[in-house]
C-alpha cells in the first residue's frame, strides 16, 4: 500500500473514531451540521462516514429526526470486551465477600483515554433507590482515577489531563508523585449522586496498576473505618493480582 493510501486509510478509522467519541458527549442524538463543527471535518465527509457507521449498527438516525447516536453494536462490542477483560474473572470470585466486608457498594474501575470507567458493581445497602449502573468520569474526580492515572504512561497521564478542568489539572500536577505512591486515596462526595470513593489500584504480576478497587464509605467515617475498608480492598486486589500472575 502506498503511503497516500496508508494514510487516507488510518484517516478514515481515525475520522470514524472521533466521531464515535463525540455522539458519547452531549445529547443521545445529534445534528450532522453539529458534529461537522465539533471534528472540524466537512458536512460530506461526516455524512458519509455516518453513514457507513449506520450500516454496521455502531450508529443509529433517529428517524423522525435524522439526528444521529450511538447504535446497539456498541453495547454488544463492550461486553464481548467485558467478558474478556482478565481483571474481571480475576476478581469476580472476590467482589460480593469484599461488599460483605465493607458493608458498603464496590466498585471496580478502568483507566481508559484519560477517563475512569466503572465496569462492575456489587451494590451495598448504600446502592440507593436508583443504580448508575454505567459510570463515566473524568479521571481526576475520583479516587480510583486519581490512583491509576498516577501509575499510568506520561501519555497517558496527559490525556487525563486534556479531559480536567483547570482546577483539577493544577492539583493533579501538584499531587501526581503522592497519588502514586499512595496505598489508597479518598475523595469526598460532593452529593448524593457522587459520594464518598476510597480506592485502591490492582496490580499485575510486573507491578503494573491495571484496575482500581474502590468502594462507597458512610458519608461521615473515621479515619479508622476509611483504613479498615481499604484493607479490604487491597487484601483483595492482592488476591486477584495473584491470579493474574498465575495465569
Amino acid at each position: 500500500m502506498s503511503e497516500p493510501d496508508a494514510r487516507g486509510t488510518l484517516g478514515t478509522v481515525r475520522n470514524a473514531v472521533l466521531l464515535l467519541g463525540l455522539l458519547s458527549e452531549g445529547p443521545a442524538y445529534q445534528q450532522l451540521t453539529d458534529l461537522a463543527d465539533r471534528s472540524g471535518l466537512s458536512v460530506p465527509t461526516v455524512h458519509r462516514l455516518l453513514r457507513s457507521l449506520v450500516l454496521a449498527d455502531l450508529v443509529e438516525q433517529d428517524p423522525s429526526s435524522s439526528r444521529y447516536g450511538l447504535g446497539p453494536e456498541v453495547a454488544r462490542l463492550a461486553q464481548r470486551y467485558l467478558a474478556r477483560l482478565p481483571i474481571l474473572g480475576a476478581l469476580a470470585p472476590y467482589l460480593v465477600p469484599l461488599r460483605d466486608a465493607v458493608g458498603h457498594t464496590v466498585h471496580v474501575a478502568v483507566l481508559v483515554r484519560g477517563h475512569i470507567v466503572y465496569v462492575d458493581r456489587v451494590d451495598g445497602a448504600d446502592g440507593g433507590l436508583y443504580r448508575d449502573t454505567h459510570r463515566v468520569h473524568p479521571a481526576f474526580e475520583t479516587a480510583a482515577g486519581r490512583l491509576l492515572a498516577a501509575r499510568a504512561t506520561d501519555d497517558a497521564w496527559q490525556q487525563c489531563l486534556d479531559a480536567a478542568t483547570p482546577d483539577d489539572r493544577k492539583h493533579a500536577e501538584n499531587e501526581r508523585v503522592a497519588w502514586r505512591e499512595a496505598a489508597h486515596l479518598l475523595t469526598e462526595g460532593g452529593d448524593a449522586d457522587e459520594p464518598a470513593e476510597v480506592a485502591v489500584p490492582v496490580l499485575d504480576g510486573s507491578g503494573r496498576a491495571i484496575a482500581a478497587l474502590a468502594a462507597t464509605p458512610p458519608p461521615i467515617a473515621s479515619e479508622a473505618q476509611i483504613a479498615e475498608i481499604a484493607a479490604h480492598l487491597a487484601r483483595a486486589g492482592r488476591a486477584a493480582g495473584r491470579t493474574l500472575s498465575h495465569a
